[in-house]
């Protein structure tokens, strides 16, 4: 039993720590590139990649100020997306998915690769480009903070602040255009585009929007991850990440406000529940090392998970707040 509870205790802290703002940021893009639009992308990381790098680079390698290097990260991802959308979005979604996917690998081993070592740092990344950031915290950066039973420090605090304030300001951002003409014009596009171009709405002027505005989103998530760790590192940012948000997404239900949230902190407690929890097992002799050993533990977690993911999908493939007629669209 006091295994249970000190798993539970682990996981609620992941449940609200960076990571978990970082896949809801993520997660709150898709959604509004598959969820609303319709679109199928699948690099999402890519634009968490260019904001985190956006901020590091400005600051460490440049002598910018944190406020500059924000900027330079949401115009890069804008940038990426105009790149990706104006040669793909007049074509079927496959094509978009395909592009996507490729880009954020693509730029990941640019990145990475010897040529690029002295802006990006290479496979050694770039560090120590948050301390003015942190430094702004109202909390002393080095104490720590007991909080329900956890104990936070004081930049962790700061940064988990200002995370869950993105992850509110752009969740109500969503709610609000949703409710706007621009927001019925996409849920259209995702019904049916060609109906939309025969009342003499520019589908490809709106997909362009809607593309843009969810790289930004996920900028804004790859900028909360890199100041939380204080690093940035090419392998860091893994097409894996994306195919997280997108369960994260599927977890909370598409179309919903607050789906990605949801799913994001469910996933994130799952995650760290059975990690924490296996492991546990496995230290006091309740699961054989013959039969799990520790160092298969990260693995087995994410296939629990995928367990689960596959049943929802058959039982409540709208997720946890969404409408079946939400998962029924046209991808085009």
């Amino acid at each position: 039993m006091s295994e249970i509870i000190n798993a539970i205790a682990i996981a609620g802290i992941a449940a609200f720590g960076f990571q978990a703002i970082f896949f809801a940021l993520l997660a709150i893009g898709i959604n509004v590139h598959f969820g609303y639009t319709g679109l199928l992308n699948f690099g999402q990381i890519a634009f968490a990649m260019l904001g985190g790098f956006g901020i590091a680079v400005s600051v460490s390698q440049w002598g910018l100020p944190f406020g500059v290097g924000v900027l330079v990260g949401l115009a890069a991802a804008v940038v990426l997306a105009l790149l990706l959308g104006l040669p793909t979005l007049r074509l079927r979604a496959d094509y978009l998915a395909i592009a996507t996917i490729a880009t954020a690998e693509g730029l990941r081993l640019v990145f990475r690769s010897v040529s690029a070592t002295p802006v990006t740092g290479g496979t050694r990344g770039l560090s120590a480009f948050n301390v003015g950031f942190i430094d702004l915290s109202p909390w002393d950066p080095q104490a720590r903070h007991d909080i329900l039973g956890t104990t936070w420090s004081g930049g962790e605090l700061w940064v988990t602040l200002i995370g869950w304030l993105l992850v509110l300001l752009t969740s109500l951002l969503v709610w609000q255009l949703m409710r706007s003409p621009w927001g019925r014009v996409v849920k259209a596009i995702r019904e049916d585009e060609d109906a939309v171009r025969a009342l003499g709405k520019n589908v490809y002027a709106y997909k362009i929007q809607s593309l843009v505005l969810g790289g930004v989103f996920g900028a804004l998530g790859g900028m909360v991850y890199a100041v939380s760790t204080g690093s940035v590192n090419p392998d860091q940012y893994q097409n894996a990440n994306t195919f997280l948000a997108y369960a994260a997404l599927i977890l909370g239900g598409a179309a919903r406000v607050l789906g990605p949230v949801v799913g994001a902190m469910i996933l994130l407690f799952v995650l760290q529940f059975a990690d924490t929890l296996l492991r546990a097992l496995i230290s006091n002799g309740v699961i054989p090392e013959a039969l799990l050993t520790s160092t298969d533990v990260a693995q087995i977690r994410f296939v629990l998970v995928g367990v689960g993911l596959m049943l929802l999908l058959v039982f409540r493939p709208q997720g946890i707040f969404g409408d079946r007629r939400e998962v029924m669209l046209d991808a085009r």
